[in-house]
Protein backbone atom coordinates (compact mmCIF):
# COMPACT_ATOMS: atom_id res chain seq x y z
CA UNK A 1 0.00 0.00 0.00
CA UNK A 2 2.65 2.75 0.89
CA UNK A 3 4.45 2.04 -2.49
CA UNK A 4 0.79 2.53 -4.47
CA UNK A 5 0.80 5.91 -2.52
CA UNK A 6 4.36 7.34 -4.07
CA UNK A 7 2.77 6.30 -7.75
CA UNK A 8 0.78 8.84 -9.99
CA UNK A 9 -2.82 7.64 -10.87
CA UNK A 10 -1.76 6.79 -14.24
CA UNK A 11 1.14 4.43 -12.57
CA UNK A 12 -1.11 2.50 -10.06
CA UNK A 13 -3.83 2.00 -12.89
CA UNK A 14 -1.08 0.30 -14.88
CA UNK A 15 0.82 -1.77 -11.74
CA UNK A 16 -3.08 -2.90 -10.98
CA UNK A 17 -2.99 -4.25 -14.32
CA UNK A 18 -0.19 -5.78 -14.12
CA UNK A 19 -0.38 -7.81 -10.59
CA UNK A 20 -4.30 -8.82 -12.12
CA UNK A 21 -2.63 -10.02 -15.42
CA UNK A 22 -0.33 -12.07 -12.98
CA UNK A 23 -2.98 -13.79 -10.73
CA UNK A 24 -4.39 -14.13 -14.49
CA UNK A 25 -1.82 -16.25 -15.86
CA UNK A 26 -1.06 -17.95 -12.22
CA UNK A 27 -4.95 -18.93 -12.15
CA UNK A 28 -4.19 -20.19 -16.01
CA UNK A 29 -1.45 -21.98 -14.95
CA UNK A 30 -3.29 -23.54 -11.73
CA UNK A 31 -5.83 -24.77 -14.09
CA UNK A 32 -3.88 -26.23 -16.61
CA UNK A 33 -1.86 -28.20 -13.86
CA UNK A 34 -5.03 -29.67 -12.23
CA UNK A 35 -6.17 -31.04 -16.34
CA UNK A 36 -2.39 -32.50 -16.71
CA UNK A 37 -2.00 -34.31 -13.30
CA UNK A 38 -5.25 -34.90 -11.38
CA UNK A 39 -6.25 -37.54 -14.98
CA UNK A 40 -2.55 -38.98 -14.44
CA UNK A 41 -2.93 -39.35 -10.33
CA UNK A 42 -6.61 -40.65 -10.81
CA UNK A 43 -5.59 -43.51 -13.05
CA UNK A 44 -2.87 -44.52 -10.76
CA UNK A 45 -5.52 -44.80 -7.98
CA UNK A 46 -7.93 -46.68 -10.29
CA UNK A 47 -5.25 -49.26 -11.25
CA UNK A 48 -4.23 -49.88 -7.72
CA UNK A 49 -7.67 -50.13 -7.03
CA UNK A 50 -8.34 -52.80 -10.09
CA UNK A 51 -5.66 -54.50 -8.34
CA UNK A 52 -6.74 -54.69 -5.27
CA UNK A 53 -9.93 -55.73 -6.16
CA UNK A 54 -8.03 -58.85 -8.14
CA UNK A 55 -5.65 -59.75 -5.10
CA UNK A 56 -9.33 -60.08 -2.63
CA UNK A 57 -10.65 -62.22 -5.32
CA UNK A 58 -7.18 -64.51 -5.35
CA UNK A 59 -6.92 -64.66 -1.43
CA UNK A 60 -10.31 -65.36 -0.99
CA UNK A 61 -10.42 -68.25 -3.58
CA UNK A 62 -7.07 -69.32 -2.27
CA UNK A 63 -8.54 -69.74 0.94
CA UNK A 64 -11.39 -71.90 -0.31
CA UNK A 65 -9.73 -74.66 -0.45
CA UNK A 66 -8.46 -74.57 3.36
CA UNK A 67 -11.69 -73.87 4.46
CA UNK A 68 -13.51 -76.53 3.01
CA UNK A 69 -10.44 -78.80 4.17
CA UNK A 70 -11.27 -77.68 7.83
CA UNK A 71 -14.83 -78.82 8.08
CA UNK A 72 -14.15 -81.55 6.36
CA UNK A 73 -11.42 -82.51 8.52
CA UNK A 74 -12.85 -81.90 12.07
CA UNK A 75 -16.68 -82.76 10.41
CA UNK A 76 -18.47 -79.86 11.25
CA UNK A 77 -19.29 -76.42 9.62
CA UNK A 78 -19.69 -73.47 12.12
CA UNK A 79 -21.32 -69.86 11.26
CA UNK A 80 -18.51 -67.99 12.07
CA UNK A 81 -17.56 -64.96 10.36
CA UNK A 82 -14.09 -65.12 9.61
CA UNK A 83 -11.73 -67.66 9.35
CA UNK A 84 -7.81 -67.32 10.33
CA UNK A 85 -5.26 -68.98 9.26
CA UNK A 86 -1.44 -69.26 10.50
CA UNK A 87 2.00 -70.03 9.13
CA UNK A 88 4.76 -71.63 11.59
CA UNK A 89 6.87 -68.76 10.53
CA UNK A 90 3.97 -66.04 12.73
CA UNK A 91 2.52 -65.11 9.09
CA UNK A 92 -1.44 -65.01 9.15
CA UNK A 93 -4.13 -64.07 6.88
CA UNK A 94 -7.87 -63.52 8.41
CA UNK A 95 -11.01 -63.21 6.15
CA UNK A 96 -14.32 -63.09 6.93
CA UNK A 97 -16.99 -60.27 6.77
CA UNK A 98 -18.48 -57.38 9.17
CA UNK A 99 -22.30 -57.84 10.57
CA UNK A 100 -23.77 -54.38 11.34
CA UNK A 101 -27.43 -54.20 13.22
CA UNK A 102 -30.25 -53.43 11.06
CA UNK A 103 -33.88 -52.99 11.21
CA UNK A 104 -36.52 -53.12 9.05
CA UNK A 105 -39.22 -50.62 9.16
CA UNK A 106 -41.90 -52.32 11.31
CA UNK A 107 -38.91 -51.01 13.89
CA UNK A 108 -40.94 -47.57 14.95
CA UNK A 109 -44.19 -49.27 15.75
CA UNK A 110 -42.40 -51.20 18.30
CA UNK A 111 -40.85 -48.51 19.39
CA UNK A 112 -43.90 -46.10 20.14
CA UNK A 113 -45.55 -48.66 21.97
CA UNK A 114 -42.57 -49.24 24.19
CA UNK A 115 -41.87 -45.52 24.49
CA UNK A 116 -45.81 -45.04 25.56
CA UNK A 117 -45.62 -47.26 28.53
CA UNK A 118 -42.38 -46.03 29.29
CA UNK A 119 -43.74 -42.26 29.66
CA UNK A 120 -46.26 -43.33 31.52
CA UNK A 121 -44.33 -44.25 33.85
CA UNK A 122 -43.79 -40.72 34.84
CA UNK A 123 -45.19 -39.55 37.99
CA UNK A 124 -42.18 -37.94 40.26
CA UNK A 125 -38.84 -37.26 39.93
CA UNK A 126 -37.10 -40.68 40.34
CA UNK A 127 -39.69 -41.71 37.87
CA UNK A 128 -38.76 -39.72 35.44
CA UNK A 129 -35.15 -40.32 36.47
CA UNK A 130 -35.77 -44.24 35.32
CA UNK A 131 -37.85 -43.19 32.42
CA UNK A 132 -34.62 -41.37 31.15
CA UNK A 133 -32.37 -44.35 31.42
CA UNK A 134 -35.21 -46.59 29.53
CA UNK A 135 -35.26 -44.38 26.83
CA UNK A 136 -31.44 -44.60 26.47
CA UNK A 137 -32.02 -48.04 25.36
CA UNK A 138 -34.07 -47.34 22.81
CA UNK A 139 -31.08 -43.94 21.36
CA UNK A 140 -30.59 -44.80 17.63
CA UNK A 141 -26.57 -44.75 16.78
CA UNK A 142 -25.12 -42.72 14.41
CA UNK A 143 -26.66 -44.46 11.49
CA UNK A 144 -29.88 -44.57 13.15
CA UNK A 145 -30.10 -48.45 13.92
CA UNK A 146 -30.98 -49.88 17.27
CA UNK A 147 -28.39 -51.03 19.03
CA UNK A 148 -29.36 -55.20 20.01
CA UNK A 149 -27.85 -55.24 23.36
CA UNK A 150 -29.57 -52.26 24.49
CA UNK A 151 -32.37 -54.04 23.11
CA UNK A 152 -31.86 -57.40 25.34
CA UNK A 153 -31.15 -55.07 27.89
CA UNK A 154 -35.00 -53.57 28.06
CA UNK A 155 -36.21 -56.89 27.25
CA UNK A 156 -34.71 -58.06 30.40
CA UNK A 157 -36.11 -54.67 32.30
CA UNK A 158 -39.90 -55.47 30.45
CA UNK A 159 -40.32 -58.90 32.47
CA UNK A 160 -41.07 -56.97 35.42
CA UNK A 161 -44.05 -55.24 34.20
CA UNK A 162 -47.10 -56.91 32.88
CA UNK A 163 -47.63 -55.08 30.47
CA UNK A 164 -49.53 -56.29 27.26
CA UNK A 165 -48.41 -53.41 25.30
CA UNK A 166 -44.87 -52.82 26.57
CA UNK A 167 -44.20 -56.87 25.72
CA UNK A 168 -46.14 -56.25 22.18
CA UNK A 169 -43.47 -53.30 21.18
CA UNK A 170 -40.55 -55.50 22.44
CA UNK A 171 -41.84 -58.48 20.52
CA UNK A 172 -41.98 -56.17 17.67
CA UNK A 173 -38.61 -54.75 17.44
CA UNK A 174 -37.11 -57.81 18.50
CA UNK A 175 -38.66 -59.18 14.91
CA UNK A 176 -37.40 -55.97 12.86
CA UNK A 177 -33.68 -56.85 13.85
CA UNK A 178 -32.36 -57.55 10.34
CA UNK A 179 -28.78 -57.93 10.83
CA UNK A 180 -26.40 -57.13 7.36
CA UNK A 181 -23.01 -58.21 6.01
CA UNK A 182 -21.49 -54.88 5.98
CA UNK A 183 -17.64 -55.61 4.27
CA UNK A 184 -15.76 -58.44 3.27
CA UNK A 185 -12.41 -58.02 4.74
CA UNK A 186 -8.74 -59.36 5.10
CA UNK A 187 -6.69 -59.05 7.50
CA UNK A 188 -2.87 -60.23 7.40
CA UNK A 189 -0.34 -60.07 10.45
CA UNK A 190 3.36 -61.04 11.16
CA UNK A 191 5.80 -61.72 13.26
CA UNK A 192 8.67 -58.90 13.69
CA UNK A 193 11.94 -59.68 14.68
CA UNK A 194 11.24 -60.14 18.65
CA UNK A 195 7.84 -61.85 18.16
CA UNK A 196 5.38 -59.17 18.82
CA UNK A 197 2.17 -58.73 15.90
CA UNK A 198 2.06 -56.69 14.04
CA UNK A 199 -0.52 -55.69 11.40
CA UNK A 200 0.38 -55.62 7.55
CA UNK A 201 -1.33 -52.47 6.36
CA UNK A 202 -4.09 -52.93 3.62
CA UNK A 203 -5.78 -49.78 3.04
CA UNK A 204 -4.80 -46.76 1.58
CA UNK A 205 -5.37 -44.82 5.20
CA UNK A 206 -3.17 -47.46 7.22
CA UNK A 207 -0.63 -47.62 5.04
CA UNK A 208 2.88 -45.64 6.41
CA UNK A 209 4.65 -43.50 3.78
CA UNK A 210 8.10 -44.06 2.66
CA UNK A 211 10.81 -43.13 5.67
CA UNK A 212 11.83 -39.09 5.07
CA UNK A 213 8.45 -38.25 2.62
CA UNK A 214 7.74 -34.61 3.56
CA UNK A 215 4.36 -34.10 4.28
CA UNK A 216 4.46 -30.06 5.08
CA UNK A 217 3.00 -29.01 2.35
CA UNK A 218 0.10 -29.83 4.43
CA UNK A 219 0.65 -28.84 7.43
CA UNK A 220 1.91 -25.28 6.56
CA UNK A 221 -0.20 -23.54 8.68
CA UNK A 222 0.65 -25.93 12.13
CA UNK A 223 3.80 -25.22 11.73
CA UNK A 224 3.55 -21.22 11.55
Amino acid sequence: MEALAQLSDSEILKELARRNEKKEANKKAYNDLKEEHIPQLFSRLEQWSEDGEAIKAEIYQGLKQLIELKFETYSAKTNQKSHTFSASNGQSITIGYHVTAGYDDTVYMGVAKVKNFINSLIKDEDTAKLVKQLNNLLKPDKKGDLDPKRIMELKQITKEYKDFELLEGVEIIENAYSPRRSAWFIQASFQNNVGIDQHLPLSIASMNFPKGFDLSFLIKEENQ
